[in-house]
């Protein structure tokens, strides 16, 4: 049930008897109508823009269009009141009986919410793609947070999602991380040793290195590194992945795709993606114009092998080989992405740092030249994190080894506060996280709040002396919450199939969360008024008929709260302690 789809249903077939009628001419586009919520709540329960966006294709004078839609409107019973506010915009109320079969849907509809909007469109998220040298940090929490909870919001719209991370293993810097374990392998050994500008001295790294000499023994010792690079660097990769995974696993993330990068590499992928460029036209030699602002003294002009990435609304043209021949950065992200398009996806999603930045670009381009422009690609960055304690900023540098882990966070506040308050803020907002004030016990701390909301459902129907199950509050008569806070919760309630579609459509799991927020405020409002107006209280001494039905209402409330903190990977409390 999406009530606002059935509302905008219902103001479509009104219009289309005016224009049966003749008071609209035939053959109008409705695309752009919409039914949503009005901006002053005073103001109505739902609210339509129809006359506005048909006036001008009408020739007819918004406020005309509006009056003689509010006339059908009003025949139908579940709109008790349609007016007509400023130069066209029409007003609904709704009976009270429209929110009461709200409550029933969240009760008997065990998939409340969920959306085909996707229509079984394939998707693809890449998110984390961290390089596989260390433990994740705090700033890949984030991007894991956000993608996960973006993957579960589109499969919850009805998309077909997969879940991928790309291993960047074919780079240099997975030379420099066998060099580091080979230092440890050393140090494994009984031999000191010093950790040179550009290697990683984490501590990390020690339990590689021992696992090294455990399978090697002293095989490596005092020997060149033509004798071992290969293969310490698979080595220390696979135990990195380990790592990895066990991290993602903390914060309640799987994978159904782990891609590595190596694996483009003579393989004739690169290849065959930059093939497919040239063929189209969009690759050629030639020379960039310098870099705008102050020039590098190492600059100079010279020619290389470019794509035609301007042609697809990039700011220049882009190197994917070097000068020596050897592919730039850029030329296997465009081969990942040509073999994200052969395996037929029908879109694709991003999820950078916000030092990817300057890579949305390029990366668009490649896609829409590889797909012939019928792939999109959304990129969404993931702004940093600052993180506080005692009032104290942490600080944290990866290569001296004394960066706050993703496993630290988690091992802090526990999985789902993490996760909870890393979507309290839009994914592109600097977020800051204060590990005293995530674990607070008050209305500011927005996953105690939403949780509380969750556990204060369950302690009524723990009290209750009524059946409680939910097919039986279903059933029940819930004629008697006619309160206007009551009605505004059910309202609330109706809210969320249309929210989830605009967060799934908008690629926004932020939003989810706000709603939460916001529905849980509206039940401890109600709670907190039953303290002085005894009729409000969950719980009648003495009337079944009238506790069943507000804990109808606030049972729905909970099935929600359920529902959303499920696509953010949040696991409901039904105790708070």
């Amino acid at each position: 049930m999406n009530l606002f789809a059935d509302i905008r249903s219902l103001v479509i077939d009104c219009l289309d008897v005016l224009a049966a009628e003749g008071q609209l001419p035939k053959g109008l586009a409705y695309d752009n109508v919409t039914v949503e919520p009005p901006r002053d709540p005073a103001h109505g329960d739902m609210a339509t823009n129809a006359a506005m966006v048909l006036a001008k294709p009408a020739g007819s004078k918004p406020r005309d269009i509006a009056e003689a839609l509010a006339a059908k409107l009003g025949a139908d019973d579940r709109i008790t009141a349609a007016d007509v506010a400023g130069p066209g915009f029409l007003n609904m109320r709704l009976a009270p009986s429209v929110w009461h079969g709200v409550i029933k849907a969240a009760l008997t509809d065990a998939g409340y919410g969920r959306s085909a909007m996707g229509q079984g469109q394939k998707i693809n998220v890449e998110y984390v793609s961290a390089n596989p040298t260390g433990p994740l940090h705090v700033g890949h929490t984030r991007g894991a947070v956000f993608g996960d909870a973006l993957a579960s919001l589109l499969d919850y719209a009805g998309y077909d999602v997969t879940r991928e991370y790309y291993i960047n293993d074919g780079g240099a810097q997975v030379d420099v991380l066998a060099r580091s374990v080979y230092l440890r392998y050393l140090e494994a050994h009984g031999q000191e040793v010093a950790f040179e500008d550009g290697t990683y001295p984490g501590d990390y790294l020690i339990e590689v290195g021992e696992a090294l000499k455990a399978k090697v023994g002293d095989a490596f010792v005092d020997k060149g590194e033509q004798f071992w690079l290969d293969e310490i660097r698979a080595f220390a990769t696979e135990k990195m992945l380990e790592m990895i995974r066990a991290d993602l696993a903390a914060l309640g993330v799987e994978m159904d795709v782990f891609y590595s990068e190596k694996s483009l590499y003579g393989t004739g992928r690169i290849e065959a993606a930059i093939e497919d460029l040239r063929d189209k036209g969009l690759i050629y030699k030639g020379t960039l114009e310098p870099p705008k602002g102050k020039l590098p003294e190492d600059w100079e002009p010279r020619e290389q092998t470019l794509f035609k990435s301007t042609e697809y609304g990039d700011d220049v043209d882009r190197p994917i080989m070097k000068s020596d021949g050897s592919w730039t950065y850029f030329a296997p992200d465009i081969a990942y992405h040509f073999d994200k398009v052969s395996r037929d996806f029908d879109a694709l999603i991003d999820v950078f740092g916000a030092d990817h930045g300057g890579y949305v670009k390029r990366m668009k381009a490649a896609v829409a030249a590889l797909s012939d422009n019928a792939v999109p690609l959304d990129i969404k960055l993931t702004q940093l994190v600052k993180l506080y304690k005692n009032g104290e900023p942490f600080k944290m540098s990866k290569r001296a080894g004394t960066f706050v882990t993703l496993r630290d966070v988690v091992d802090a506040v526990g999985k789902d506060v993490t996760r909870f308050h890393m979507l309290t803020r839009k994914n592109d907002a600097p977020l800051d996280f204060d590990f005293d004030k995530v674990t607070e016990q008050s209305k500011d701390n927005p996953v105690f709040y939403v949780q509380y909301a969750h556990a204060r459902v369950h302690s009524v129907l723990r009290k209750a002396e009524v059946d409680v199950s939910d097919a039986t509050l279903a059933g029940a008569d819930l004629a008697g919450l006619s309160h206007p806070a009551e009605l505004a919760l059910a309202a609330k309630l109706a809210e969320w199939p249309r929210l989830v579609e605009i967060a799934a459509r908008t690629h926004e799991p932020h939003r989810v969360a706000f709603y939460l927020y916001d529905l849980a405020s509206e039940l401890h409002a109600l709670w907190n008024r039953g303290n002085d107006e005894t009729s409000l209280r969950f719980i009648q001494e003495g009337d079944s008929e009238a506790t069943q039905a507000k804990i109808a209402l606030i049972r729905a409330v909970s099935v929600v709260i359920s529902h959303g903190l499920g696509i953010l990977g949040v696991t409901p409390v039904e105790e708070m302690r």
